[in-house]
């Protein structure tokens, strides 16, 4: 079943699906990326979610036990601020020390990041949102890309293109494996990916609802509603646009943005990550904090085991693929 799905990004990572979980703040821990990893996809630790590094080799040393071995990986995301980014070398350094080696990085000028990581042999998968920054990391070494459209969850960047176009547009320009993320829920999404000629997908909304997500019950319950019109993007005025599920605090900030607020001190906690930790993920309630969804949540109908909703993805990829071909002998046939 799978053979028609094994891709440069399989090859590449060891896995048996062109299929990766992006990086999710305050989700991304050891039972989701290891589930992930036990379906044969690849899953990203976000060290970024734990209070300290204590934490984070904690979550690495589950993560190995729970994958029995298997391979898995780390999200290192640089911040355009300095002074966030000072936990990066020690995050790395404790990852490598345990034995990881494939890393998805992402944000501003990461090359010396990724020269690093080369240093120590590691695999690096490169997330931007356009396609000249992207190839700016091809260039410092990236050895994939994931290149995410405006209707990623979370950070799209300031990107206003589709994520389907973005695909268009890159192919033939790169020569290391590119994956596509935003708005990506369902598996003929994916076979439309590998027909553009790209080598799998990057999903985050569509895997919120699985059982192995830390979040509570109630949050998950109240994502099973919403349909493709339940998220906005905020924050373009700030420069960090930041697509999230229309709640009350999204409406809040929308209305202080349009009111012309050009300054992250005009939203005050509003816009803090930890609110949608504590409110939405802990608590369960949905209305309160900024918490990051795409549109592909629309493709959610049930909580249920991350390998079901994978097995889902690749059954109707192979399926869609199966048709295609199907369709196109037939044509041939009838042209003779």
């Amino acid at each position: 079943m799978g053979s028609v799905l094994h891709t440069r990004i399989t090859r590449l990572l060891g896995i048996d699906h062109p299929i990766l979980g992006g990086g999710l703040m305050w989700l991304s821990d050891a039972r989701y990326v290891a589930a992930l990893v036990n379906a044969g996809c690849m899953g990203f630790i976000t060290p970024r979610s734990y209070a300290n590094e204590a934490d984070f080799r904690e979550a690495l040393a589950l993560c190995s036990e729970l994958t029995h071995g298997k391979r898995f990986g780390v999200n290192l995301t640089l911040s355009h601020r300095p002074e966030a980014n000072t936990m990066i070398p020690r995050w790395m350094d404790a990852a490598l020390t345990h034995g990881v080696r494939i890393f998805e990085t992402a944000g501003h000028a990461p090359a010396d990041l990724i020269t690093a990581l080369h240093k120590a042999d590691a695999i690096v998968v490169h997330k931007a949102s356009n396609i000249r920054h992207a190839l700016s990391a091809e260039r410092a070494g990236a050895d994939a890309i994931a290149l995410v459209g405006m209707e990623e969850g979370g950070h799209p960047g300031m990107n206003e293109l589709p994520t389907m176009l973005m695909g268009a547009l890159a192919y033939g320009q790169f020569s290391v494996p590119v994956v596509l993320g935003g708005g990506i829920g369902r598996g003929r999404q994916l076979a439309a990916v590998l027909a553009q000629g790209l080598d799998g997908v990057l999903v985050g909304s569509r895997f919120l609802v699985c059982e192995e997500i830390q979040a509570h019950p109630r949050y998950k319950e109240h994502l099973l509603t919403c349909d493709e019109h339940s998220t906005v993007r905020l924050l373009q005025s700030l420069g960090t646009t930041w697509r999230v599920l229309l709640n009350d605090t999204a409406r809040q900030v929308q209305a202080i943005e349009r009111a012309g607020a050009t300054e992250h001190a005009a939203f005050g906690d509003l816009i803090s990550g930890t609110v949608a930790r504590d409110r939405c993920y802990a608590e369960g309630d949905w209305r309160h904090g900024m918490a990051s969804l795409g549109p592909a949540i629309a493709f959610a109908k049930r909580i249920e085991p991350l390998q079901a909703i994978v097995n889902g993805l690749v059954d109707e990829a192979v399926q869609a693929i199966t048709a295609l071909r199907t369709v196109h002998s037939l044509d041939s046939m009838e042209q003779e």
